[in-house]
């Protein structure tokens, strides 16, 4: 039996998922109509929503009350994150696990699995590709083995950052790993990361344990659930939470992730950065029950409902979903997207387009190239953003909110994902995305302030007549 890791519990840890009150919030019948439009117009408010408020747009069901969520998310969505969309890529390290998850191809139990840690050498030329493709976003992605120690990953994030291509380099990386204790997370955030991720899977205590044997490393639902907190307090400022949305009822997981991120904000006066919410997807060796199978409509749904009960953290809808669906759930609630992704061990140099599934997590629904991606952004008006400023100045934590809630951030953000999209325009650009790209910037350009439009006409002129580069307010 593999040991378990040692109890670092963070200062008055304790497990703040109750069951219990939680299905009983979902038990009501449907709520009236006026009842909904007075808890959404608290979330138009910018304010987050209680645990409660948020059972009842669950519980909606009549099409003029889901209508009204769905205008509501909009409207939120585009106060807040105006048309930026973030990009990113994963980039998985190691397939190693002791873990016995059920649903997962990495899991110690799959005899199918093809177990890899990349070498140094193995990271760097992976990461060169992704920097020739024009990313300077990544998140790192382990198994949880003994060998994936914080040290393992800080340095990790050291080589990552290292390597320059050319005008590529990476800006920022962030984690998605097992919990560590204390002293582990303060070793990661020394080498420089920016959000440490931490999914729950499923805040079901019964499901829970059935998904995770207790024998092992995550079979500890405290530990895990206490995670981020030991981050917090070891400085780690800029954390997220997710729950895999098909293995137990979406609606309990939803109020699990907002139980979750009002923890958070009431023991450290900031939550999460980041909300993720990915759906059960095949993958070699896992066999997916039907049951809890969250339908199309019904995502689209919990994401409205996401974007009202906490206005301010940024939600990320992966390549599991579909090109349709991504472009669909954008416009009401979501802010980074991952974009080029390939999640095989070495496949952003040795898999091409091919899906190998004995080398993969799971499946993906979205392997389009990154400039795909980003024309389609471009010409749905969207202005696909790089932008790294905010971390790299200190507008972290509760930095950030006290920059994001009066809304001054769109001064900033805007203009910086502008020079970010130049960036790549010019140095990675396909001639179709170039010209999309370079309408969509003078479209955005007569939207800005005049006293930093000349300003930023400069700047982008500079990164145009390649004299400079990383340039941000």
């Amino acid at each position: 039996m593999t040991s378990l890791p040692k109890i670092d519990y963070s200062e008055g840890a304790f497990d703040f998922i109750d069951d219990r009150r939680l299905l009983s919030l979902l038990e009501g019948g449907e709520p009236e109509l006026k009842q909904v439009r007075e808890i959404v117009a608290k979330g138009l408010e910018k304010r987050p929503l209680s645990v409660e408020e948020t059972a009842v747009l669950l519980r909606a069901t009549e099409p003029a009350s889901v209508e009204e969520i769905f205008l509501a998310a909009r409207e939120l969505k585009r106060q807040v994150y105006g048309n930026r969309i973030v990009l990113f890529a994963p980039l998985y390290i190691g397939s190693e696990c002791v873990n016995d998850c059920q649903y997962c191809a990495f899991r110690a139990g799959n005899p199918a699995a093809v177990r890899r840690t990349l070498s140094k050498a193995d990271l760097q030329s992976q990461v060169e590709s992704l920097e020739n493709k024009g990313h300077k976003r990544l998140i790192l992605v382990f198994g949880e083995h003994p060998r994936y120690t914080a040290d393992f990953i800080a340095e990790a994030v050291r080589t990552t950052y290292a390597v320059k291509s050319g005008h590529g380099e990476i800006r920022r990386v962030n984690i998605n790993a097992a919990p560590l204790d204390r002293d582990g997370f303060r070793r990661v955030k020394a080498a420089g990361i920016g959000t440490y991720q931490i999914f729950q899977e499923t805040y079901h205590h019964p499901t829970y344990a059935k998904m995770h044997p207790p024998s092992t490393r995550k079979g500890d639902f405290l530990y895990r659930l206490d995670g981020l907190d030991r981050a917090m307090e070891a400085g780690c400022d800029d954390v997220g939470i997710g729950a895999l949305f098909g293995l137990y009822d979406w609606r309990y997981e939803v109020l699990g992730l907002v139980s979750h991120a009002l923890h958070l904000q009431e023991k450290y006066g900031v939550g999460p950065h980041t909300i993720s919410f990915p759906r059960l997807r095949p993958a070699c060796g896992v066999e997916i029950k039907p049951r809890w199978q969250v339908a199309d409509a019904d995502f689209k749904k919990l994401i409205a409902i996401l974007r009202l009960a906490v206005p301010y953290t940024g939600l990320i809808c992966t390549a599991r979903e579909t090109p349709a669906m991504r472009r669909q759930v954008m416009a009401f609630g979501v802010s980074q997207i991952d974009a080029g992704s390939r999640i095989e061990l070495g496949g952003y140099t040795e898999a091409g387009d091919a899906q190998i599934m004995e080398r993969e997590q799971f499946s993906l629904g979205d392997i389009r190239p990154l400039d795909t991606v980003i024309r389609e952004l471009l010409e749905d008006g969207y202005i696909p953003s790089f932008c790294t400023a905010c971390y790299r100045l200190g507008r972290t934590g509760e930095h950030f909110m006290e920059f994001a809630i009066p809304g001054f951030i769109k001064r900033y953000c805007t203009p910086n994902a502008l020079t970010t999209l130049m960036e790549y325009l010019v140095d990675y650009a396909s001639p179709e995305t170039r010209r999309a790209g370079e309408r969509l910037i003078e479209m955005e350009m007569a939207k800005i302030e005049e006293a930093q439009r000349e300003t930023l006409r400069q700047r982008l002129g500079e990164i145009k007549r390649d004299e400079q580069r990383d340039l941000y307010l």
